[in-house]
């Protein structure tokens, strides 16, 4: 009897054990780079990849002098500031004074009822009360009032320089010539005082404009003066009584 030969050996197909272990990753860097790398550089890798600085643009010059120019007008403009208050704090400019020591009525006379007439002297004094700064007065409007209504105004003074401490004495002449006023209110008010009371109120204000004279250094502003006048009647009316106050 013949014996059959033994069945053929079956080689093992299982996968190894080093074949069953996953493929190594890519790193991420790289996969990053292939993500924003360009189709076109993956297709050829033999380009370079090169990297632009971001372009720096030099600012022009004329906005340079602009700026130089802005930051030497502020420090000057700081400096004289300064320089101001302290000129200011040092000196202590004072402003002149107005006033009326002496006042004279000579003529009153209603024409009709309603109309008025009248002739007025003031003796006007001037003063610049500061040390080191002289004055000049340039213009001058100076009114009179009785109960709040102008009877006369004179604008014709002179302009006129005062040192330091200098006084200066101006008569000025006040013509009123048929001036109305109410009879009603104003006019009878006038005659009462002028007849019966032997008293009138005068109101005298007056507006100025000063400049200040100190070396190189001047400026000018305006200044407001108002003088209550209490006088006897005419036809030697004299003033009995003053109170004047100047201010800006």
């Amino acid at each position: 009897m013949l014996s059959l030969p033994p069945p053929p050996s079956r080689q093992s197909t299982s996968p190894s054990l080093e074949q069953l272990e996953t493929p190594k990753q890519q790193p991420r860097n790289q996969l990053s780079l292939d993500l924003e790398t360009p189709f076109s550089f993956r297709n050829n890798p033999s380009r370079t990849l090169t990297i632009r600085q971001p372009r720096l643009d030099k600012t022009n010059p004329i906005i340079w002098c602009a700026a130089v120019f802005c930051l030497i007008f502020s420090l000057l403009l700081i400096f004289s500031g300064v320089v101001t208050l302290i000129f200011y704090l040092a000196i202590k400019p004072k402003d002149p004074i107005f006033d009326i020591p002496n006042a004279t009525l000579n003529v009153v006379h209603f024409d009709s009822t309603q109309y008025f007439n009248g002739y007025f002297t003031l003796l006007a004094n001037f003063s610049n009360p500061n040390r080191r700064i002289g004055v000049r007065f340039q213009t001058s409007d100076i009114k009179l009032f009785f109960s709040e209504r102008i009877i006369s105004s004179q604008q014709s003074m002179k302009p006129f320089n005062q040192r330091a401490r200098e006084s200066r004495l101006q008569t000025i002449n006040l013509i009123s010539s048929l001036v109305f006023l109410p009879q009603d209110v104003v006019g009878v008010k006038l005659q009462k005082q002028v007849q019966s009371s032997n008293k009138v109120v005068y109101n005298v204000r007056g507006t100025f404009k000063v400049r200040v004279n100190l070396g190189l250094i001047h400026w000018s502003y305006w200044i407001h003066s108002r003088c209550q006048m209490e006088m006897t009647g005419p036809p030697t009316g004299v003033l009995v009584s003053r109170q004047c106050i100047t201010q800006r």
